[in-house]
């Protein structure tokens, strides 16, 4: 059970490879060394060092085989990973960027994307609400982007997939809501990680240490949206609101 403060006893990490889901475990283990994590992502290196680094920490480390694209499987990756009890805390945080040129112009890469940032988030969503309805208590952190809140031009493809990411969790969050479940979606911009290396610069860039800490902080609050950083929700405001003869002129 998560207690007073917000501190959870488990921590579930669906793309327990992420740098994000990596932040955030460390930073409820600051404060929970004797975390339960569960690791769930590909069998890989990344992952095995993953699983010492936050053993290391003091969490109890378990590692999941899981596959985004291989959905008929995430029932039973769940069933797995709750297998050792109760989950307090689930993190949604797989996902593909991609090339955002090819992927309107190449079939497999565009059905790749939509497939892992939605088909399995969608997936995976629905078969962790089972668990998490059925234990009466728990709560989801959904890491969506600000790339779903308008779609640009420039990333349409990827940015699309997040729109639909950030409608069902925020969807689900209401429909978990009776059962004692909470669902807090957060939407950074871009962020310094493994999956951003060789793009430029963004304006509000952050690391995963910072949008870790914005989503600890707004999960603890039962929040059910926060931006990362929090200066994304007037930008994005007021983006929204741009007709759209002038939007496609932007620089965005």
């Amino acid at each position: 059970m998560i207690d007073a403060v917000g501190n959870p006893q488990s921590l579930l990490l669906l793309g327990g490879t992420s740098d994000i889901a990596l932040a955030i475990a460390q930073k409820y283990l600051a404060d929970a060394p004797e975390l339960r994590v569960v690791l769930a992502a590909r069998a890989s290196e990344r992952r095995k060092l993953a699983a010492e680094k936050l053993r290391a920490a003091g969490a109890t480390v378990s590692e999941v085989d899981f596959d985004a694209k291989d959905t008929a499987s995430h029932p039973a990756v769940l069933d797995q990973a709750f297998s050792a009890g109760d989950i307090d805390v689930a993190v949604v945080a797989f996902g593909l960027l991609g090339d955002n040129e090819e992927a309107w112009q190449n079939h497999a890469t565009a059905v790749e994307l939509a497939t892992v940032n939605y088909t399995a988030a969608v997936s995976v969503g629905v078969a962790l609400a089972d668990k998490l309805k059925k234990q009466g208590h728990g709560s989801v952190i959904a890491l969506s982007s600000v790339a779903g809140e308008r779609v640009r031009r420039s990333n349409f493809v990827y940015g699309s997939t997040k729109a639909g990411f950030d409608g069902f969790y925020l969807g689900l969050g209401e429909a978990l809501a009776p059962f004692g479940v909470k669902v807090t979606v957060v939407r950074p911009g871009q962020v310094k990680t493994k999956m951003t290396e060789g793009l430029g610069k963004a304006p509000l860039e952050q690391t995963a240490e910072q949008v870790a800490e914005i989503a600890v902080d707004a999960a603890r609050k039962g929040k059910d949206l926060v931006w990362a950083p929090a200066q994304f929700r007037a930008v994005m405001s007021i983006l929204r609101h741009v007709p759209r003869p002038i939007f496609r002129k932007l620089p965005i």
